[in-house]
């Protein structure tokens, strides 16, 4: 078994493809680790922005996460219909763009790849955030192990789609079952001492107020909870992953991550006020992340702590894999349509669009360097994307209904409708909130996308009219071509290319470039010997040994000239270029040879010569 068959795993054949797909047990792993981690970070997102307020920050967490929870209800139902709707799988861009137009479609698309992105980026800094949290010591080593876990979770989707819910299930309900229980006992020590429980480990105390509460700061605070509904699409995109019957496994998969999502949510934020847990700075030594506050103010830091703790790390730096899943269908979706490279769409050896999975993992990479790994440095670009993705995917799913029709239509526009509504108002709270923050950022990086898809799809036109056909294959002017072989001394490498340049015509040309007049001498007495003398014997046209002068030891250059001065020279011939290739069978052996013949390749394809063809002959080291 090779390197490479051990690290990604075996190649997997095209029709083993239905094997991959999942169920709705391994589906909440795949697609619901980003919206379930989102309940770690997304009220901590929106107390941070309460800090000023002190302990009077607290009595406003309930209200926000109390519309947050209805703004979830209402995605939930949105994308149950577009589950159905679009069963091949509806995600953003595919509905905006069959609905509203090929424009609105890019917009969506690129929203969410901004999403995508973001989202790796958040889940695994905020997975380190909670690492850092019970253990003090790693602090200092933030950047670094958020990299490492990033470059984890890029080899397990490499190896294939079943490779994550089989690799990410454990940690995933670990998390359900750890933090869902300490959920459950906190509430309940909290009813039993009427909604002010004591703290098996008191948290910080809450700094003094420094404002009052505004319209401003609260709005500010509901855009960044937001940041807790980012992973709800990724179901509805990816429903072509499950197995028979897709649509309800993908409808059911989707009903457990939102029911699991909001009981998580309005539970954090309950214990929140009933325990005075408050937000700390990230950046500063001794940072204690929200759920780290909590699971020690009900359970202490014992075996418990630590198992919660050590699940919520897992599940938040495992929520990337939400978009490894998504990022590259959308991309492959986005390059079908001619608006992405086509290399985007081209199915990898374990059955999954490998080219999406590496490219995500660098752009999200570059994302952690540039921010250094903090949580709280990032969250300001994030819930735009995903917004201006879910409001054109309810408005596209508005106009699917009023076009299909039916007997449930205006139930279902009316869903979609609302949802198109309460998203657009959120986006619009987002982007007025957060701009200055840092969501400037992604309303300039939106129409840079959008300008790199227009200017794919340009290419891909211009290559269409230029190589497109419209007429019969010609027959005249088929003689043969003229031939050159570059030759730099007589050996087996020559003797293979100047045969078969002699298969294929009489006027065959070896060209030597004189870099060195010993080399040239030598040349010249064995190519009497060993070519024209046998051509004579044979009653043959030997090649002709042509010498290039090179003053300046120069090797391409002379070649790159002759061929151009050949074909001025015959405007009437094709010129075939026969380029002798030395090939090791070791990688540690290509360190020890010049690779002249793949550098004369190249250079003589940047030349545009259009009559001149370039043949590789190589030559097997064994």
């Amino acid at each position: 078994m090779s390197f490479v068959d051990k690290l990604l795993g075996k190649a997997l054949r095209s029709s083993q493809a239905e094997e991959e797909k999942i169920g709705v047990w391994a589906g909440i792993p795949i697609l619901g680790l980003d919206g379930l981690s989102s309940s770690a970070y997304g009220p901590e997102a929106a107390l941070t922005l309460l800090v000023p307020l002190g302990a009077a920050g607290l009595v406003w967490i309930g209200p926000i996460t109390l519309v947050i929870l209805v703004l979830l209800l209402l995605l939930y139902l949105s994308y149950r219909q577009t589950i159905g709707a679009y069963p091949q799988g509806g995600g953003s861009y595919t509905v905006a763009k069959e609905n509203l137009g090929t424009g609105a479609g890019l917009l969506a698309g690129a929203a969410l790849m901004i999403d995508y992105i973001l989202n790796v980026a958040v889940g695994i800094s905020a997975g380190v955030a909670a690492l850092v949290s019970a253990v003090p010591s790693l602090h200092r080593h933030t950047l670094l192990l958020c990299l490492a876990i990033l470059a984890v979770i890029s080899l397990v989707n490499l190896r294939g789609m079943r490779e994550p819910g089989l690799a990410f299930g454990v940690p995933t309900y670990l998390f359900i079952a750890s933090l869902g229980l300490v959920l459950i006992a906190g509430v309940v020590e909290a009813l039993l001492h009427g909604g002010h429980p004591r703290p098996l480990v008191p948290p910080p105390p809450l700094g003094p107020p420094i404002q009052a509460a505004s319209l401003w700061l609260l709005m500010r605070s509901f855009a960044s909870g937001c940041t807790a509904m980012t992973g709800v699409e990724a179901v509805s995109n990816g429903v072509k992953y499950f197995q028979q019957p897709t649509v309800p496994n993908a409808r059911r998969t989707l009903t457990a991550i939102v029911a699991i999502l909001g009981l998580l949510l309005g539970a954090i934020a309950y214990l929140a006020r009933a325990y005075h847990l408050g937000a700390m700075d990230q950046e500063k030594p001794g940072y204690q992340s929200v759920l780290s506050q909590l699971v020690a103010a009900v359970v202490g830091r014992g075996v418990i702590y630590y198992v919660t703790l050590a699940s919520i790390l897992a599940v938040l730096a495992l929520s990337a894999n939400t978009s490894f899943a998504d990022f590259p269908r959308l991309c492959r979706v986005v390059a079908e349509d001619g608006f992405l490279p086509r290399s985007f769409g081209t199915v990898g050896r374990r059955l999954v669009y490998s080219n999406g999975i590496v490219v995500l993992a660098v752009l999200s990479g570059v994302l952690l360097i540039l921010f250094r790994g903090i949580t709280d440095r990032l969250i300001p670009l994030f819930a735009v994307g995903a917004f201006s993705a879910f409001t054109l995917s309810q408005a596209g799913m508005v106009m699917h209904w009023r076009r299909v029709g039916g007997p449930h239509a205006k139930v279902a526009m009316a869903i979609n409708g609302l949802g198109a509504v309460a998203t657009g108002v959120a986006l619009a709270v987002i982007l007025v909130a957060k701009f200055a923050e840092g969501a400037w950022m992604t309303v300039v990086l939106v129409p840079v996308i959008l300008a790199l898809f227009a200017g794919v799809k340009r290419h891909y036109r211009r290559v269409l009219r230029q190589i497109a056909c419209l007429r019969p294959l010609d027959f005249s002017g088929l003689e043969p071509p003229i031939v050159v072989v570059p030759v730099e001394t007589w050996n087996m490498l020559s003797a293979k290319a100047l045969r078969f340049g002699l298969r294929i015509s009489n006027d065959v040309r070896a060209v030597h470039v004189g870099v060195s007049e010993a080399k040239r001498q030598a040349l010249q007495e064995q190519w009497d010997l060993d070519v024209e003398q046998p051509a004579r014997r044979e009653g043959r046209q030997a090649p002709r040994l042509i010498v290039l002068p090179s003053p300046y030891r120069r090797y391409f250059l002379p070649l790159i000239d002759f061929v151009r001065q050949l074909e001025k020279d015959n405007p009437a011939s094709e010129i075939a270029v026969i380029i002798p290739e030395l090939v090791e069978r070791h990688w540690y052996e290509t360190f020890l040879h010049n690779h002249r013949a793949e550098v004369l390749k190249a250079r003589l394809l940047l030349e545009d010569i259009d009559r001149v063809a370039l043949v590789n002959i190589p030559w097997y080291l064994r």
